[in-house]
């Protein structure tokens, strides 16, 4: 049992070792007639983990709650999908495609379009931005 537990501690302090994190935020435009604060950068922050050079998996805070967000590199763009962590997550999930655009070293902005999948109203274009290390 002990030679279990040790093997498991080391094959997952090897995998976070070698992985790879990124640090994202999306920036929501003010009501009209509000100006622009820290808020509207920090109200979407997220945290992910890059899985391979395909796929990555996430938790992004939106507004008060927090949702699960997962991404899938395709050449020159992604697909991402953003569902809140309640029981109404398939219903209020959104879906979108993006382009990542290396601005320098490790940082990157991200315009998307995102669209509800309950609503159909359409989507909605945002800027994101996002730093890998």
């Amino acid at each position: 049992m002990r030679k279990l537990f040790l093997t498991m501690t080391l094959t997952m302090f090897t995998m976070l070792a070698s992985a790879q994190f990124m640090v994202i935020t999306t920036m929501d435009q003010p009501e009209e007639g509000a100006d622009w604060e820290m808020s509207n950068i920090t109200d979407n922050m997220g945290v992910g983990y890059v899985l391979n050079d395909k796929m990555t998996v996430g938790l992004m805070k939106n507004g008060e709650e927090y949702d699960l967000w997962g991404r899938y590199n395709i050449n020159f763009m992604y697909v991402v999908v953003q569902a809140p962590t309640d029981s109404t997550m398939m219903d209020n999930a959104s879906i979108g495609v993006g382009y990542s655009l290396k601005v320098w070293k490790e940082l990157y902005v991200e315009p998307s379009y995102m669209m509800s999948m309950k609503e159909s109203d359409g989507g909605k274009l945002k800027l994101g931005i996002a730093f890998r290390f």
